[in-house]
């Protein structure tokens, strides 16, 4: 395992990214965390904001322990802050919220309020990944990234309908009429609007009723919430969003099945529970980002953001999805490699590699 210490590159990293987020003298900065996350990245964003001239605070939480649910990871939904109105109240009146949760704010329940800020202040949020920090400084923000997705962005806006083909057998279709659509390259300067670090990807949350057809998790793709590579092929048979079908042989499906079935019986909707529904579909453009990365890391040191960023994947998730109405703590996160991905008709990328305009 890497050590977790301070280095003078990490803090420069951090600084880095304070600088893309345009930070000034006298803005007021939270650095939140739970007792769960890692201290290596509380102190680095600390020792980072220290170069600023900023004014800056931290708040670490008691983290949450469920009983009586099924292990949940890769959820983006921190429940560390419980509705805390005084907590909500400290980061509404940030300028700017460094998110060092486990999970992260994404999902959570009190980011609306968040964002809407205190009336004479919006923050923005950026949530600081769970990586060790190594996978950090390598994956930093940068100009053709940020070009790159916020071109992807407007595609995908405009397009009525996604179409996502590969040869291991996928062929899956997703109307975006009533999506959310947005991208993360990893800063943001814009109040009431949240980004993660690492970045590099474009994500449509799909309205309900809008994707129907076959995904197959070919050898080599990644079951990122298990932390595993696929290494014997798993048909998903999808019809009005929701997986209603897991073929294949082996411990990849079987993991599968089981920790579905976890949930179905925790949603109470065993016929189609909402951790079994599309979450949200998009691909990768981060061309620094590998997805050979998880074979070099121990679990413990590795969130995986990386592999949904890597240029040219196709990621498709499931678990909650406000757009669709649909609400959960169980996800899945799948990026899939070697498909072609069509925009009403046109190839945005092609065979896993993304399409140069």
């Amino acid at each position: 395992m890497l050590q977790e210490r301070i280095e003078p590159a990490w803090i420069d990293a951090f600084e880095t990214l304070f600088r893309r987020c345009a930070l000034q003298s006298g803005d007021v900065v939270a650095i939140l965390g739970e007792t769960q996350s890692r201290p290596v990245l509380l102190e680095l964003a600390r020792l980072a904001l220290s170069r600023f001239g900023v004014r800056s605070f931290t708040l670490v939480l008691p983290s949450v322990f469920s009983a009586g649910e099924p292990v949940s990871r890769s959820t983006g939904a921190s429940d560390a802050l419980q509705q805390l109105a005084p907590v909500i109240a400290a980061l509404a009146g940030s300028t700017l919220v460094v998110d060092c949760t486990v999970e992260g704010l994404m999902h959570a329940p009190e980011l609306p309020a968040i964002l809407q800020g205190n009336g004479s202040t919006q923050p923005r949020v950026v949530y600081v990944s769970n990586e060790h920090p190594e996978a950090l400084v390598r994956l930093l923000p940068d100009d053709a990234t940020e070009a790159r997705v916020k071109d992807h962005v407007r595609r995908v806006r405009k397009a009525q309908a996604m179409h996502v083909r590969s040869a291991a057998g996928t062929d899956l279709s997703v109307s975006l009429q009533g999506a959310v659509v947005g991208g993360n390259w990893g800063t943001t300067t814009r109040p009431g609007t949240l980004t993660h670090w690492p970045g590099g990807l474009v994500l449509a949350f799909p309205a309900a009723g809008s994707v129907n057809g076959t995904l197959v998790l070919a050898e080599g793709d990644v079951n990122l919430t298990f932390k595993r590579y696929i290494e014997r092929a798993i048909t998903l048979t999808i019809e009005n969003d929701h997986i209603t079908r897991i073929d294949g042989q082996g411990v990849d499906a079987e993991l599968l099945r089981s920790h579905y079935a976890a949930w179905a019986e925790l949603d109470g909707i065993a016929a189609r529970p909402p951790a079994c529904a599309v979450s949200h579909v998009g691909y990768g453009l981060n061309e620094a980002a590998r997805w050979d990365s998880m074979a070099l890391y121990d679990k413990r040191d590795f969130n995986g953001t990386e592999l949904r960023a890597f240029a040219g994947n196709f990621l498709y998730s499931t678990g909650a999805n406000e757009v669709a109405g649909r609400h959960t703590r169980g996800h899945f996160d799948f990026p899939l490699r070697g498909c072609t991905v069509t925009l009403d008709g046109a190839a945005v990328v092609d065979a896993g590699q993304v399409v140069r305009p």
